[in-house]
This record gives C-alpha cells, sequence and structure tokens, in this order.
C-alpha cells in the first residue's frame, strides 16, 4: 500500500500545474506514505522490537532512579530501600536484579550523561505516552522516597520531563497522583500494627483511599461533573490495561504494577461515586 500517496500526490499535481506539479506531488505522496508506515509501524512492534524496548525501558529506569537518588548528594537508605523494594516488586530474576543493581548504580556515577539516556530512551520507545508515564512514576517514587523532592532532585525532574517532551501540566497531574499513592501507602503501612477491626467494612472503606486522593489519582477535581470524571476513568483504565502495556514494550515483570494501577483507578473512581451517592 506504499503507492496511494504517490498516487494522490501525482493526480492533485497534474491537475495544479500538469507535468511538474506531477512530479512534485508525487514526491510529496512519498512522505506521506513513509508518514503512514511510520505510524503503523508504531501501532504494534514485532518480538524483536518489543524485546528492546523492554531491555531499554529496565536499563534507563534503574540508572535514572539512582540519578535522582544521587542527586542532592547522597543516596540515602530510604532510596536504596526504594529500589529494592521495586526489584523485589516486580520478581526480578537473578540475573535481572543484578542488572538492575549495577544500572542504578551506573546512574549514580559521575560519568553518566542522563540527557543522552534519555535521548535514546525516547528513541527506543518511540514516545509512547504510557511507557513514559510508568518510567516517570519510577523516578517520581525515587525522588519522594525520604521526602519532598529536595531542590536539585527537582531540578533533574523538569529535566527529565522536557528531555521526555511532557506538558508540564500532565506532569504535574501525575506528580500529584505519585503524592496521593505515596499518601494512601503511608496510611496503610501505619495501621498493619493496629489490630483489625472486625466489622464488615463498606466498599468505600475497603479501597483504603479518601476522597481526596481518589480525585487526585483520576486526576480531576471535585467541581468536575459526573461526566468529565466517568470519561477520566474510562481513559485511564484503557491507558492501564496490561495487555496494551505490554504490547506497547513494557517489560512482562512490570505487569503486576499495570493490573495494581488498573485496580486502584477503580477503586478511586468507586470511591468518588460512592461519596456523590450519599
Amino acid at each position: 500500500m506504499g503507492w496511494i500517496g504517490k498516487v494522490i500526490g501525482g493526480i492533485v499535481g497534474l491537475l495544479v500545474a500538469e507535468a511538474p506539479g506531477a512530479v512534485l506531488g508525487a514526491i510529496l505522496g512519498h512522505g506521506f506514505d513513509h508518514g503512514l508506515r511510520a505510524l503503523r509501524r508504531n501501532g504494534s512492534l514485532s518480538r524483536s522490537e518489543r524485546e528492546r524496548v523492554q531491555t531499554a525501558f529496565r536499563a534507563v529506569t534503574f540508572s535514572t532512579m539512582g540519578h535522582v537518588a544521587k542527586a542532592d548528594g547522597r543516596v540515602s537508605e530510604a532510596e536504596i530501600a526504594m529500589a529494592q523494594a521495586a526489584m523485589k516488586r516486580l520478581r526480578f530474576s537473578a540475573e535481572k536484579k543484578r542488572q538492575a543493581i549495577a544500572d542504578f548504580k551506573r546512574g549514580k556515577s559521575p560519568d553518566f550523561v542522563l540527557a543522552q539516556a534519555l535521548g535514546a530512551f525516547w528513541r527506543d520507545c518511540r514516545g509512547n505516552p504510557m511507557l513514559l508515564e510508568m518510567f516517570l512514576r519510577f523516578q517520581l517514587q525515587a525522588a519522594y522516597a525520604d521526602g519532598p523532592p529536595a531542590p536539585a532532585q527537582r531540578q533533574l525532574l523538569n529535566q527529565v520531563r522536557r528531555a521526555l517532551r511532557i506538558p508540564e501540566a500532565e506532569f504535574n497531574q501525575l506528580e500529584q497522583r505519585t503524592r496521593a499513592e505515596q499518601a494512601k501507602g503511608a496510611e496503610k503501612n501505619g495501621t498493619r500494627n493496629k489490630k483489625k477491626s472486625r466489622r464488615r467494612r463498606t466498599p468505600s472503606e475497603a479501597a483504603d483511599l479518601t476522597l481526596a486522593q481518589s480525585y487526585a489519582l483520576l486526576g480531576v477535581k471535585p467541581g468536575d461533573s459526573d461526566l468529565e470524571i466517568k470519561g477520566a476513568y474510562r481513559r485511564l483504565r484503557s491507558q492501564h490495561h496490561p495487555d496494551k502495556l505490554v504490547a506497547e514494550g513494557l517489560p512482562e515483570e512490570m505487569l503486576k504494577l499495570a493490573a495494581e494501577k488498573t485496580q486502584q483507578i477503580r477503586q478511586a473512581y468507586e470511591r468518588i461515586r460512592s461519596a456523590r451517592a450519599a
């Protein structure tokens, strides 16, 4: 189907400027065909392409995490524990864990060139928004591992955002959701040592999300309409579907995180619905 643009361009050019126009139209049509093939490639990755993206994703994720952790001068115990917990949660094999540790250490090195790593990552993932979001979530978790980001870490996060061409509004929304997730995790950890109540919990209580956290996770505001909130919920649910993410290059080890994210999104939506129905 690589001839469609050339034929259309040639016909249009011929009608406008006869023979010279036909040649120019065919050239422009060739550009259209090239773009069309690129769009098709972006929509579906071959197995080898997917494996390459997955390898690049793991490497740049943990090396950048190490770089962000080191940005304020030292890597804290909380930041190391965060990286170790991420590897454990992802159920890395022994070999992949060794590689992730090596990547994390490489990111701490003064010789690590963040701009070069991010540029290669952008090319490998082809600017896929869901892969970029998953990557940013890890970097935000690294920056917030031992409290709010230090100024140097904040500067690095902005560098990451610009290099990956993420609009500031979208980045701020993702950071807000990350803070909500961190607060939810802190609350959950704080209640583990308390005696559990024997009474049956309501669906909204079982979600372990406050109403404010639920709005933040969906990236909506209390003043938004039910239709707007439902639309945001459906978009997020579709974007974070594990099958879609792995087809676009997300490493299979991270499917569990994607599934958990989908569950969180559903819980947040149910929490908001329950509050609005009361």
